[in-house]
């Protein structure tokens, strides 16, 4: 490819909006550029790389035996409806006003389940592995970062569909392994951790993960054993707040400036283990109040696994005093107002010694026995972990980091089958759910996250199969020099018969625009055809990954080369 004939319209400098690595870098070396806010056109060397993992995407898919469909975007919502989740996918999902009953697939378990339901009608169908990789739409109310959080956006999403629970179990170990040598194949260092179903729902879920500044995720690690799980799940090792020996009646005492759990630990000297701290939510249009240990911070994600909705939210101050009698930091366990459901987080789980609120602003009650004094029988995990906590696994210090999702596997279960009426005869003639599996990975996501952990100051640093190019050819004035424009030509004729991708820069412009274009672009191996050294009969190879520079033989450029690429 010469760069005298083709578009790649790099930048010097880029917009403010442009923040992270992954999009600087995206945007100064032409591979991407913006339409609207979180909608990018992919250029013709960002269409390159994107080309090369999907190949690898395929290739592996296809060796367990997924077939490839490709499925409209557009979608009747009729279908969503039936699964509801239309309402769970609420904002982001588009609805084509002129077009009533369509919306833009955000994603589409529902329908290859549809088409499931259509064609699967016995145990002896399957085990199917459907897959795509199809344009996907969500409507994010706060597009960033580029290529990573976009309202438009391409995935691959497949679909096991399974007669047994084993099966699941095979299809989804299938996906997991598969996964890792997609992603060992792109060049990109990941983990993985358990995760939330969230509004996909399923049995279990986890997350591939890229550590990384750039993320919006947030993960705990433990690098001493291993342990690795989003913070929407991720639990520790810390203690039970646990019972004391002394254990007197509950007492009301007053408490007029004590607003927080700070204020009750300063005013008087209370342990703020010891304090249980109440957050009244609304779920599903009925109240819930939750305690938790001193300053924990309440997970909404663990909470709505926990009520089985994601239709959940803060109470309102008028709705406090309504179910409860007092105002925020004066509520409690004990006396509420009406009879409302109360939960409590495991760390408290047969705590005595507690203080609360009273019910009444102004006042608290203390010694309370959980065990003895409330209702509360439910006990979950449901606060968010800290840094340094013990790990679960062996008791080390967790790492709490920021990380970049790069793929999703649930087991689905029978949620959409249900819905769908997509059901099989088994052995027995008895009609059974599908049992399914949901796969996601985001690939220009993959771009991105290569980007943010292969690159310096310069620019990318390509390297292995997701390479745009192989081999940079960068001749050095060659309206000047005319050997050196005849042997660079020579040069790329040769290197593209012997089976190398080259990108040759013939243009006219000044050495220095050159090498930094080169640098920018970030193909692997640079080859710079100068006069001086073409009249010994060699050329300047560079390493863009090491920065290493070697001047080679005419006939020893070949197998540089390799050695670079290996």
């Amino acid at each position: 490819m010469r760069l005298s004939k083709n578009f790649i319209p790099t930048l010097k400098e880029v917009g403010a909006d442009a923040q992270i690595p992954s999009h600087i870098l995206m945007v100064k070396s032409g591979m991407v550029r913006q339409l609207a806010a979180g909608v990018f056109s992919l250029l013709p060397l960002g269409v390159r790389v994107m080309q090369k993992v999907t190949e690898i995407i395929r290739e592996e898919m296809n060796k367990i035996g997924a077939q490839e469909f490709l499925l409209p975007a557009l979608n009747p919502i009729e279908i969503w409806e039936q699964t509801n989740r239309v309402e769970a996918m609420g904002d982001v999902m588009f609805h084509i006003k002129n077009r009533d009953g369509l919306v833009l697939a955000p994603t589409h378990e529902e329908i290859m389940t549809f088409h499931a339901s259509q064609h699967i009608k016995s145990y002896k169908d399957m085990p199917q592995v459907w897959y795509q990789i199809q344009t996907k739409f969500r409507n994010e109310a706060r597009p960033k970062s580029g290529i990573l959080r976009g309202r438009q956006f391409i995935m691959k999403d497949s679909y096991s569909l399974d007669s047994t629970w084993e099966g699941l179990d095979e299809a989804y170990e299938k996906h997991y392994k598969t996964y890792q040598q997609i992603f060992k194949r792109c060049g990109i260092k990941f983990f993985v951790v358990g995760a939330s179903s969230g509004a996909m729902g399923g049995k279990r879920s986890q997350e591939f993960m890229v550590e990384s500044n750039s993320g919006e995720d947030v993960c705990a690690l433990c690098d001493h054993c291993g342990y690795a799980a989003n913070l929407e799940v991720a639990t520790s090792g810390i203690q039970p707040v646990g019972r004391l020996e002394a254990n007197p009646e509950v007492e009301e005492f007053a408490t007029p400036n004590s607003k927080s759990i700070d204020d009750l630990v300063e005013h008087f000297g209370l342990p703020e283990e010891r304090c249980a701290k109440s957050v009244v939510y609304i779920a599903d249009s009925k109240p819930i109040v939750i305690f938790m240990r001193g300053n924990d911070e309440m997970n909404e994600e663990k909470l709505q696994a926990v009520l089985g909705t994601n239709n959940l939210r803060p109470a309102t101050a008028e709705e406090l005093e309504e179910f409860t009698g007092a105002s925020h930091g004066s509520i409690g366990p004990i006396n509420l107002k009406t009879n409302i459901r109360m939960i409590a987080d495991k760390l408290l789980e047969h705590a005595n010694g507690l203080v609360s609120g009273a019910n009444k602003d102004g006042f608290h009650l203390r010694n309370i026995d959980f065990d003895r004094d409330t209702k509360i029988t439910e006990f979950y995990d449901l606060r968010t972990i800290t840094v340094g906590e013990p790990c679960p696994v062996c008791g080390k210090p967790l790492r709490v980091v920021k990380a970049i999702e790069l793929g999703h596997i649930f087991k689905l279960g029978t949620r959409y089958s249900s819905a769908l009426g997509a059901e099989f005869l088994d052995a027995e003639g008895k009609k059974n759910p599908i049992i399914m599996g949901s796969y996601g990975i985001g690939v220009e996501r993959i771009m991105a996250c290569y980007i943010e952990q292969h690159f310096d100051d310069n620019g990318i640093k390509w390297e292995g199969e997701i390479a745009p190019y192989q081999v940079h050819i960068l001749s050095l004035s060659p309206a000047k020099f005319e050997n050196v424009k005849e042997y660079a030509d020579s040069l790329y004729e040769q290197l593209n018969e012997a089976g190398f991708e080259v990108i040759y820069d013939d243009r006219e412009d000044s050495a220095g625009i050159k090498f930094n274009d080169a640098d920018l672009i970030g193909v692997p191996v640079q080859i710079i055809v100068g006069k001086k050294n073409l009249e010994q009969g060699m050329v300047e190879i560079k390493n863009r990954i090491s920065g290493e520079r070697h001047t080679v033989k005419f006939e020893d450029i070949q197998n540089t080369i390799n050695e670079i690429l290996k």
